[in-house]
């Protein structure tokens, strides 16, 4: 499998397990939601950002998902407030 690809396979599951969650807490609580997520999803969210920066870190300027994990890091900030 091209390197590229499997960072794009690998992005998109750790993005699922965040929205997997979100799926789960829809129509509960703010509260409620709020504490799940603290449980269920601050963890995962600095891992994903490290693997990112890591996997980046090794990719050609050039290649699309490099572009790509580069759209969202500089995001990074607008992505995480939901935590």
């Amino acid at each position: 499998m091209r390197p590229d690809l499997a960072n794009c396979i690998e992005a998109v599951k750790r993005i699922d397990a965040l929205f997997d969650i979100e799926r789960e807490i829809n129509g509960l609580t703010s509260e409620q939601r709020l504490a799940v997520r603290e449980e269920r999803s601050v963890p995962i969210v600095p891992r994903f950002e490290e693997w990112m920066r890591a996997e980046r870190a090794r990719l050609s300027r050039h290649a699309s998902v490099a572009k790509a994990m580069d759209y969202m890091l500089k995001r990074w900030p607008a992505f995480t407030p939901f935590t």
